[in-house]
């Protein structure tokens, strides 16, 4: 590689559970650099489904951190060409890039659900994704699924 790979940028915990998961997840909800906007979308959410599943013993901070696990895909397809033919070669994905595809996820099939607010359609979207339901978790079988169907060609893997 011709150039130094860029350093990792530090992100700060949240100022309310302490916790750098929720940072990046409000960073990927943010529009328009309006943080504090998009911090008091993700508190009311996680209010909300407190108040909708109070069967459980969990907290509603753990109940989202079980919905991002249910919605995070293990593999995904990548086009390679490989003499004149497009083939989807399934590959691993990295840690770091899992998180944030689940995260992008239910937060673009929150945007897509009908609701009132975007903290309800968010706080919907979470409990979908804790029950194992919702367009999050779909996307995440039908990733899993294109991977399953084009196992022939993991051998082309780069």
């Amino acid at each position: 590689m011709r150039k130094a790979k860029p350093k990792k940028r530090i992100i700060l915990p949240d100022p309310k559970f302490n916790d750098q998961k929720v940072s990046k997840f409000v960073n990927h909800l943010m529009y328009d650099g309006k943080k504090n906007t998009s911090y008091e979308i993700f508190y009311d959410a996680l209010d909300i489904v407190a108040g909708k599943v109070k069967d459980e013993e969990k907290s509603a901070l753990e109940i989202w951190k079980q919905a991002l696990d249910n919605i995070t895909p293990q593999v995904e397809v990548k086009s390679r060409r490989v003499g004149g033919a497009t083939f989807q070669v399934p590959t691993e994905i990295r840690p770091d890039r899992k998180e944030s595809v689940s995260m992008k996820n239910m937060i673009l099939f929150a945007r897509k659900r009908g609701g009132k607010s975007m903290a309800e359609k968010l706080a919907a979207e979470i409990v979908d994704a804790f029950n194992n339901q919702g367009g999050a978790y779909k996307r995440k079988e039908d990733m899993h699924r294109m991977a399953e169907a084009n196992r022939a060609f993991a051998h082309f893997r780069f």
